[in-house]
């Protein structure tokens, strides 16, 4: 399925460890978050922030099961430290389309 914008919609199966099934809804909640604070962030040229953010979903998203966070939070903090603003633009898409179409299977 595909979106107005030629963007895929389809949905994206993380399986996750249903003891941590309590804590996997804020934890999205803080990312989705983060995106928000990013966006901010690149508003200002405050990249300190951007890469502490990209860092720690780097550091998180594995040990909640959520792989491609891992992926992006490296990529966009890679970025900020080159203050390459597209590059986070581009990385933060990647994040909001990855938090739309999540959906979580508890195992």
């Amino acid at each position: 399925m595909e979106n107005d914008n030629g963007n895929n919609m389809e949905k994206i199966v993380v399986h996750v460890d249903a003891d941590i099934g309590e804590l996997i809804p804020g934890f999205l909640e803080n990312r989705h978050r983060d995106v928000k604070t990013i966006i901010s962030a690149l508003e200002y040229g405050d990249y300190e922030t951007i890469l502490l953010l990209g860092h720690s979903m780097r550091g998180s998203g594995r040990g909640y099961g959520f792989n491609e966070i891992t992926s992006i939070g490296k990529s966009i903090e890679t970025a900020a430290k080159e203050k390459n603003s597209e590059d986070i633009k581009r990385w933060l898409g990647d994040l909001s389309n990855y938090l739309e179409r999540v959906e979580v299977v508890y195992e």
